[in-house]
């Protein structure tokens, strides 16, 4: 449904809009996997970050 078929105001949308933001957070990257520098460790898909959080106790 686009937004001109839409019956709700204007404002609704957008604070229905804000809301399923606010619950489901961005489903789409800012940036794409091309366009991050492939050095900065982040989603890099490696279990690193999860090794680094196992308490010491757990060995």
């Amino acid at each position: 449904m686009a937004a001109s078929d839409d019956p709700r105001p204007a404002a609704r949308r957008a604070r229905d809009a804000a809301r399923l933001a606010r619950i489901f957070g961005d489903t789409l990257p800012e940036t794409t996997a091309d366009e991050r520098d492939p050095d900065s460790g982040a989603d890099s898909g490696s279990d690193d970050w999860l090794r680094s959080q196992v308490p010491p106790h757990h060995g």
